[in-house]
C-alpha cells in the first residue's frame, strides 16, 4: 500500500516534500514508509534526501508531572489551610515528590517551612510547570528560558526526527516490477518460468561476514607453525632455558606459605584485607610442618643467620588464615622447602605461569586478578646451573648481574629489547629490583615485574645449605602482552570493557621471535 501511494503520487507530482506529513495524511505508519523509501531508493526508482528536525519531548518524569501536576503543586495541595506537620506531610506524598516539591515550593515562596508546621504563604497558585509540559507535549512554541528551566529539571529531552523528501529517480516507473529471485518446482510445473524475469546477480556484492570465535591476545598464537599461545610461548622459552615447571593448581593458599615463609612480617600492609582476599570458609588451614613453623617463628621474633628479625610476637592464628594467593612465590616457598628436606642438595631451575589475586582498584594498568610468571635459579658454591646463550650453565657465585642477564635474554626472545632495572625493596629479597619496559603506545616506561635474591632469613629455616644462593623474579603476563600488542589500557584485555574488535583484528601470529 505504501509503495503504491509513493509511486502513484510521484506520477502526478514532482516531489514529496515531507515523508512525515505524507504518512500522516494517508494514515501510513512512518516507519513502514521509511522502509519503502529506502527500498525504492536502492532500486533508483526514487531519489531521497534526508530531513532532520529537532524537537523537545517529555521524559518519563515529565509525563508524570504533566498528568498529576508538578511536585511543588502536589505539596501545596497537600497542605490544609491551618497547616500540617512535616512528618504528616511526608506520609501523604511520594518520597521523591516530597523532596523536590518542598524545595521548589519554598523557592517559589508558596509555603513556610516552620519547625512545627508547614503552612501556606499564599491562598492560590498557578501550576506553570504542568502548563508548560502540556504545551511541549502539544508541540507549541515555548520561550527558550522556560525550556531551559524544564531541561535543567530533566523534565524534557531533545529528540531528533528523521524523514525524507522524495523525487523521481532514473529508474522511476508508476509500478515496480517484481523480479523473481528463485526458480521453483511450481514454476517448472506450470510452465510460467518462460515468462519470468529474474533479478540480476551482483557478483561484486560482499557476502555475509563469517562470524566465528577469535583467540584472545593472551591466547593468540605466538609461533605460527606450532600455534603456541602467549602463555605457552613464555613456557617454551623457559623450557628452552632449562627450567622445570612448578605445580600451581592451588589458588587458595595459607598465609604461612604466602607470607610468613617468605620472611614477610605479620603487620605488613600487604596482609591487610584492603590488599588481600581472605576466605571465610574454610577460614584456616589444618596442616603445616610444625618443626619448620617453629623455625620461621623464631627468625621472625628473634632473627638469626645474621639478622635481628622483626622483634614482635609472631601469632600462629595469623599464619593459619586462608587466602587467594597474592603471588606464585607461595609455590616457590613450598618447592624450596621440599628441596631443603633432601639429604643431597640438587640444583634446580623452576618456573610457573598462573593466576594470582590482589584487592586492587582496576585502572588502565592494574587488575584485581592477573597472571604471574614466576621463575627462580637455585645453586651452590660447589655446583650451580646458570643459563647462557649457549645453553650451558657451569659457574660459581650467582650475582645480581646474572639475574639481569637472564631477564634481558628472556625478554629479547619475546621481542622486547628496551628494559630498565631500578633498585627496590621486598621483605624476602635483598638486593631487589623492579623491571621496566618501554611502552610505545603510552610513550613511557611501564613496570612489568620484580626481582631479587632471596634472603638467608627465608632460605636457612627451610633447611637449605648455607652456601646455596637463590635469585628470583615475578613478572606479569598481562603487561608484556600490552606492550607486544600495543594496548595502552589493561581493561581492553579483560572484563566487560574488552574491545572485541581488538580480539578480532590483532595479528594471527607474531613473526621474528625465537
Amino acid at each position: 500500500m505504501a509503495e503504491e501511494a509513493v509511486l502513484g503520487f510521484l506520477e502526478k507530482n514532482e516531489e514529496i516534500s515531507d515523508s512525515g506529513q505524507f504518512a500522516a495524511d494517508r494514515g501510513i505508519d512512518h516507519q513502514e514508509l521509511t522502509n519503502i523509501i529506502k527500498r525504492l531508493s536502492g532500486f533508483r526508482f526514487v531519489d531521497a534526501q534526508d530531513i532532520k528536525r529537532e524537537r523537545w519531548v517529555l521524559t518519563e518524569e515529565g509525563k508524570t508531572y504533566a498528568a498529576a501536576g508538578s511536585p511543588e503543586m502536589q505539596v501545596f495541595n497537600a497542605i490544609p489551610p491551618p497547616g500540617i506537620s512535616l512528618e504528616e506531610l511526608q506520609r501523604k506524598l511520594d518520597p521523591s515528590v516530597f523532596k523536590i516539591g518542598c524545595s521548589q515550593a519554598k523557592k517559589n515562596q508558596w509555603v513556610e517551612m516552620g519547625k512545627q508546621l508547614v503552612t501556606r504563604k499564599v491562598d492560590n497558585v498557578e501550576d506553570k510547570v504542568k502548563d508548560l509540559l502540556n504545551r511541549v507535549q502539544d508541540g507549541e512554541a515555548i520561550d527558550p528560558k522556560e525550556l531551559d528551566a524544564l531541561k535543567r529539571r530533566k523534565l524534557i529531552a531533545p529528540q531528533t526526527w528523521k524523514g525524507y523528501s522524495i523525487r523521481k529517480g532514473p529508474n522511476y516507473a508508476p509500478k515496480r516490477k517484481i523480479f523473481a529471485t528463485d526458480l521453483t518446482r511450481d514454476n517448472l510445473l506450470r510452465g510460467d518460468w518462460k515468462d519470468l524475469e529474474f533479478k540480476e546477480y551482483n557478483f561484486s556484492a560482499k557476502g555475509q561476514p563469517i562470524e566465528g570465535g577469535h583467540l584472545h591476545p593472551l591466547l593468540k598464537a605466538g609461533l605460527c607453525e606450532a600455534e603456541i599461545v602467549v602463555r605457552q610461548q613464555f613456557k617454551m622459552i623457559f623450557l628452552q632455558m632449562g627450567f622445570e615447571e612448578m605445580p600451581t593448581n592451588n589458588f587458595v593458599e595459607s598465609s604461612f606459605w604466602n607470607f610468613d615463609a617468605l620472611f614477610q612480617p605479620q603487620q605488613h600492609p600487604a596482609r591487610d584485607s584492603h590488599d588481600t582476599f581472605f576466605l571465610q570458609v574454610p577460614s584456616t588451614t589444618k596442616t603445616l610442618p610444625e618443626d619448620y613453623v617453629e623455625r620461621v617463628k623464631g627468625v621472625h621474633e628473634s632473627g638469626g643467620y645474621g639478622s635481628r628479625g622483626y622483634g614482635y610476637e609472631w601469632k600462629r592464628e595469623e599464619a593459619n588464615k586462608n587466602l587467594l594467593r597474592t603471588h606464585t612465590t607461595a609455590v616457590s616457598s613450598r618447592m624450596l622447602y621440599l628441596l631443603g628436606q633432601q639429604k643431597n642438595f640438587t640444583p634446580k631451575k623452576y618456573f610457573s605461569i598462573d593466576r594470582v589475586f590482589r584487592n586492587e582498584a582496576v585502572d588502565r594498568t592494574h587488575l584485581a586478578e592477573f597472571h604471574q610468571i614466576e621463575g627462580m635459579f637455585q645453586t651452590s658454591n660447589d655446583c650451580f646451573n646458570l643459563y647462557t646463550i649457549s645453553g650451558l650453565v657451569c659457574d660459581r657465585g650467582l650475582s645480581l648481574g646474572d639475574l639481569i642477564g637472564v631477564l634481558n635474554n628472556f625478554f629479547l626472545r619475546l621481542g622486547m629489547s628496551k628494559l630498565k632495572f631500578k633498585p627496590a625493596y621486598n621483605p624476602y629479597t635483598e638486593p631487589s629490583m623492579e623491571i621496566f619496559s618501554y611502552h610505545e603506545g603510552l610513550k613511557k616506561w611501564v613496570e612489568i615485574g620484580n626481582s631479587g635474591m632471596f634472603r638467608p632469613e627465608m632460605l636457612r629455616p627451610m633447611g637449605l645449605p648455607e652456601d646455596v644462593r637463590v635469585i628470583a623474579w615475578g613478572l606479569s603476563l598481562e603487561r608484556p602482552t600490552m606492550i607486544l600488542y600495543g594496548v595502552d589500557n589493561i581493561r581492553d584485555l579483560f572484563g566487560h570493557k574488552v574491545d572485541l574488535s581488538l580480539i578480532k583484528k590483532n595479528p594471527l601470529c607474531r613473526l621474528g621471535m625465537e
